[in-house]
């Protein structure tokens, strides 16, 4: 589990295609690596990682082909810069939201302006996934735990602040990057409480209409509607 709280930029080292899968070897800058052991998992932007190597001043983890086929680790190259971020500890000051590092779809930078001294971004969510993204409410971007300040149909707002721009790789963004999705936890497991979980256990079978809406969030506290 992790909260989105990234705490070091990495890079890629090199990548190895092993039969279908990868093995992703990653420089992890300043990330402190001394409570890490093999076996324990690393969020690479985003996707939960479980390290298999630890040459002291990085690490080593196989993805599979499923994880690159649904996130954007395979386009990643030599000196990709990569957000990095250790799963927490109980004793963790708790400063995103909850993270599982279980990537539910890739988006795409759209269009990228500035408020201020912040940078807006506006982001294009796979069209399924739209329906658990809700204004103020949490999504996890490359990682990163974000609020989302406006959204409309599939295309989703962000405001970035400094800090978060320079602790990050959000500024390596252009029109067109490619960025792994996590929604909120929370909406997915409304939805299945709301729905009885009907429709799911059949793949050809039609699942029914959310009931999970933004009236439904407003009316029980999730935010407040303006």
């Amino acid at each position: 589990m992790f909260t989105g709280i990234i705490e070091a930029v990495g890079s890629i080292r090199r990548l190895e295609n092993r039969g279908g899968d990868m093995r992703l070897h990653v420089a992890t800058g300043d990330l402190d690596l001394s409570d890490v052991k093999l076996g324990d998992s690393i969020a690479t932007n985003g996707v939960c990682l479980t390290a298999v190597a630890l040459p002291g001043d990085g690490f080593a983890a196989d993805v599979s082909l499923v994880s690159l086929q649904r996130t954007g680790l395979g386009e990643l190259s030599t000196g990709s810069p990569v957000n990095l971020e250790k799963a927490m500890q109980p004793t963790s000051r708790f400063g995103g939201h909850i993270v599982s590092g279980h990537v539910d779809g890739v988006g795409r930078i759209v269009d990228i302006g500035s408020a201020g001294r912040s940078l807006v971004y506006r982001v294009e969510a796979p069209t399924e996934l739209s329906r658990y993204i809700a204004e103020k409410g949490s999504i996890t971007v490359d990682g990163v735990s974000l609020t989302v300040n406006a959204i409309e149909g599939n295309i989703f707002s962000l405001n970035i602040v400094p800090h978060t721009a320079q602790e990050t790789v959000i500024t390596h963004y252009r029109p067109g990057s490619r960025v792994n999705l996590e929604v909120d936890i929370i909406a997915r497991y409304l939805e299945r409480l709301l729905t009885g979980g009907a429709g799911q256990s059949e793949q050809n079978e039609a699942k029914p209409e959310s009931q999970l809406t933004e009236g439904f969030l407003a009316e029980h506290g999730f935010f407040r509607r303006r």
